[in-house]
């Protein structure tokens, strides 16, 4: 056995124990680095309102403290506004019920010649199988449903910690970033962080103007139909449309439809169609041109950074996959060459000597090839 097998094993083995304990290590805290990765980009976010304040004299750390507050109270309050007055459409609704329930079986058997009353269809919904097992399953799931509101709780927590740290302790933490770098690097590395904080920036103003539009649109048409809390359901949908990626547009047209249905029925049918008429304009129209503007993104590129943002860290990934690519192609194109394009009739698709000339061309290649093969066997 040669004297370097035995050392080259013991070498492989401790490389293959430190590749498996740092693939346990990060399954273990790839929860914590999603959390910091979300406090990275909220504090990029509020970077420039900190440095204006601070700026002007104020310490750091307040400013800090006063934007994180404004955004929590902002918060908190539309959460109890919401709150209050979906508990209230729900207690009306649960009021009515009955009604409704009327209505639908008179429905059902003037068209379809039954003869159903509501305390049949009570009492069969109350002995079926399926409720049992569900109220079963929902008693039995509260303690599960309590594990993952505290888990939530301590998230937000998390993220808020790490975000505040990042945002006031910014200066300090470029100062040691850059400490370990040579200069040349350290001007890239300080280029990246200000082309970070304006695309995310950017990125949080275009979809604050795209909300302000929705809410505006959806309040107009809610105040016309008469649908109560028209102004907190215009300021729901324009925030979960526009800042929930995937599933925002759904959730936010579920809850107006739902309190229009408590007026008329036919309201909620009116809603639907507003929400898709105007997905149709916000994704063809609106979104487009503001995006271009703020984060200087194509569209199919940022449709595309989402979807493989949600495909490799769901509903966050999807969240900060557009401000990620704004920085990266900003980054990149700060360092690739660029020509001008020397043929532009080519580029917009047209042929220089037009379709005649390069039809006659073809015509005469092919004569020529022609006559060529039939000479071939004379001169042999």
């Amino acid at each position: 056995m040669p004297r370097w097998l035995p050392r080259a094993m013991v070498l492989a083995l401790a490389l293959y124990a430190c590749l498996q304990l740092g693939t346990w290590a990060f399954h273990q805290l790839i929860g914590l680095l999603v959390n910091v990765l979300i406090a990275f980009f909220i504090a990029l976010a509020v970077e420039p309102a900190v440095s204006r304040m601070a700026a002007r004299g104020m310490r750091r750390g307040l400013a800090t403290f006063l934007v994180f507050s404004a955004v929590l109270v902002a918060g908190v309050g539309f959460v109890v506004i919401l709150g209050s007055m979906l508990a209230g459409q729900i207690i009306d609704m649960v009021e009515d019920l009955p009604t409704y329930i009327d209505s639908v079986i008179r429905w059902v058997n003037a068209t379809f010649h039954t003869e159903l009353s509501r305390v049949e269809v009570q009492d069969s919904l109350l002995r079926s199988d399926w409720l049992q097992k569900y109220v079963q399953n929902s008693a039995s799931g509260v303690l599960d449903v309590s594990a993952q509101v505290l888990g939530g709780l301590f998230r937000l927590l998390t993220i808020f910690l790490f975000s505040f740290y990042f945002a006031a302790d910014g200066p300090r933490l470029r100062r040691a970033l850059c400490s370990v770098l040579p200069p040349n690097r350290q001007a890239e590395v300080l280029r990246a962080w200000e082309i970070a904080v304006d695309k995310t920036g950017g990125y949080l103003y275009s979809r604050g103007l795209m909300a302000l539009v929705s809410g505006l649109a959806h309040f107009v048409l809610l105040e016309f139909l008469g649908v109560p809390y028209a102004p907190a359901l215009a300021v729901w949908v324009g925030l979960v449309s526009q800042f929930i990626p995937t599933i925002g547009t759904y959730l936010a047209g579920a809850l107006p439809m739902l309190i229009a249905f408590t007026v008329d029925p036919w309201y909620a049918v009116w809603v639907l169609g507003f929400v898709v008429v105007y997905q149709q304009f916000e994704n063809y129209v609106l979104q487009p041109k503001l995006t271009a503007r703020t984060v200087d993104i194509h569209p199919a590129v940022a449709f595309g950074s989402v979807v493989a943002g949600t495909a490799l860290l769901g509903a966050v990934g999807a969240l900060i996959a557009i401000p990620a690519v704004a920085t990266l192609q900003a980054f990149l194109g700060a360092y690739v060459k660029r020509y001008d394009v020397a043929d532009e009739r080519r580029l917009q698709g047209r042929r220089r000597g037009g379709g005649r000339r390069v039809v006659a061309q073809v015509r005469r290649a092919l004569a020529d090839r022609r006559d060529g093969a039939a000479g071939a066997p004379g001169d042999g």
